[in-house]
């Protein structure tokens, strides 16, 4: 992606930033459990639902920061995307315990990334 040569490395970050090779193995990794999960809960409409949701507002925070160069709007998208995790992750437990907890990871990296995400925001400003 050439926003991440461009615009993404000119823009100031934490000291916490982590290198950019790392977002490629963890995004990859992230949706290979999102897959098991959804596919394990496939029969629970509102399950199957929320998966839906959390990848659309996961493309559309992709499009706001790096396409859009708005990393305000995308922390808004973000902060949807953490409050959506967190009602799959509840959805999952009461028939698919094991699944919802193969969502921590995901609801960590995420939690990391929203105050990445908020970081970069409050020091572009």
């Amino acid at each position: 992606m050439p926003e991440i040569k461009g615009w993404y490395a000119g823009l100031a970050k934490p000291w916490f930033n982590p290198p950019n090779w790392a977002f490629g193995p963890m995004w990859s990794t992230l949706y290979i459990l999102m897959a098991l999960t959804a596919s394990a809960a496939w029969d629970n409409r509102a399950v199957r639902r929320t998966f839906f949701i959390i990848l659309l507002v996961n493309a559309l925070w992709s499009l706001l920061f790096f396409g859009l160069h708005q990393p305000g709007l995308a922390l808004i998208d973000i902060l949807a995307y953490l409050t959506l995790l967190v009602l799959w992750i509840q959805q999952l437990w009461p028939q698919h315990r094991g699944y919802a907890l193969l969502q921590l990871p995901h609801l960590l990296w995420v939690s990391f990334a929203t105050v990445l995400n908020a970081s970069i925001w409050w020091l572009n400003q």
